[in-house]
């Protein structure tokens, strides 16, 4: 079953408070109308899209995820995903040198402040403009404070688990829990509050937040080829009808004025995630599960570099993938 709808990156509800909001900054471009989200089978779609399925609107992108049940959470466990804010990662940011979690602390905080020594990694201090309570927070590193902001997986782990992930990889989904997009720095609370929640239960309490938010979700569910739930399609779905011209982007970084204490520079400036539409090969990765889906995709062969190049693909180790 394929489910039709808008796609943006950006936005949630609380718990107790569902109903989809405005975007107030949604970008407003003319897109054909588009169907409910289906039940059919012949509706189905493939649930490794082709790199292509990844431009355009939000209600493309929605369009072309599966619509499943949940799976069963047996097995669960976060170390599924690999060890926690990994730089062992293939994703964006993998292989710096920071841990994950201080590469998004840099890229989303203001007025940050690193910690000498540390080699430009690790974020004492800043100010979080927070997406999902619309308020600014002071994050000061301790014991006692350093909860105040958390770092949330736009989907949620447990979501993922359920929707697809458990026939990945140990390395997809290490890469899906270190990806920059599908990471926030968030309000601490809100962020408990949403645990493991989709959509069709959870959204954040700024509506101005939520197309976007939902957009990223979509985004994420594509890229990683995970589904979604009848109900978790109609609340994205839902959202995405007070902005249906948003279309698939990464956000840029956030970051601003960096202050390395005891140190003039920082080794490791702030990372960025780039701006604007998702037009494959340059704008976001491109994941083949085998050389059989690059071909379907019609991207072989990959060279190195190329987005979905991965030395798994590439036998003869010579640069040159599904040849």
């Amino acid at each position: 079953m394929a489910v039709a709808a808008v796609l943006t990156l950006a936005g949630c509800t609380s718990a107790t408070s569902r109903s989809p909001g405005p975007s107030a900054s949604a970008p407003r471009v003319h897109t054909p109308a588009v169907a409910s989200p289906a039940t059919s089978a012949s509706a189905a779609q493939p649930s490794q899209p082709q790199p292509a399925a990844l431009a355009g609107t939000a209600v493309a992108g929605l369009a072309l995820l599966l619509v499943k049940g949940r799976a069963p959470m047996t097995g669960y466990a976060r170390s599924e995903f690999g060890d926690a804010w990994s730089d062992d990662n293939d994703a964006p940011f993998g292989h710096n040198g920071c841990d994950t979690r201080n590469d998004i602390l840099r890229r989303d905080l203001h007025q940050t402040v690193l910690k000498s020594g540390s080699n430009g990694c690790v974020a004492l201090s800043g100010r979080l403009d927070d997406p999902y309570t619309a308020t600014a927070i002071s994050f000061v590193r301790g014991s006692a404070t350093s909860s105040r902001v958390q770092i949330d997986h736009v989907v949620a782990l447990g979501d993922a688990w359920q929707s697809g992930a458990q026939q990945a990889t140990a390395q997809q989904r290490q890469n899906l829990a270190n990806d920059p997009m599908n990471l926030l720095a968030v309000d601490g609370p809100a962020n408990q509050q949403k645990g493991a929640a989709n959509a069709a239960s959870w959204l954040p309490a700024n509506t101005s937040f939520r197309c976007s938010y939902v957009a990223r979700q979509v985004a994420v569910k594509l890229k990683y080829g995970l589904w979604v739930t009848s109900a978790e399609g109609g609340a994205i779905a839902r959202v995405l009808s007070s902005c249906r011209g948003q279309l698939l982007t990464v956000e840029p970084g956030a970051a601003g004025p960096v202050t390395v204490r005891g140190s003039a520079s920082a080794s490791h400036p702030p990372p960025t995630t780039p701006a604007g539409p998702v037009v494959p090969p340059t704008s976001v990765a491109a994941y083949y599960p085998n050389c059989a889906a690059v071909r379907a995709a019609g991207r072989a062969p990959l060279h190195r570099g190329e987005p979905g190049y991965r030395a798994g693909l590439d036998r003869d180790n010579d640069g040159v993938a599904c040849e």
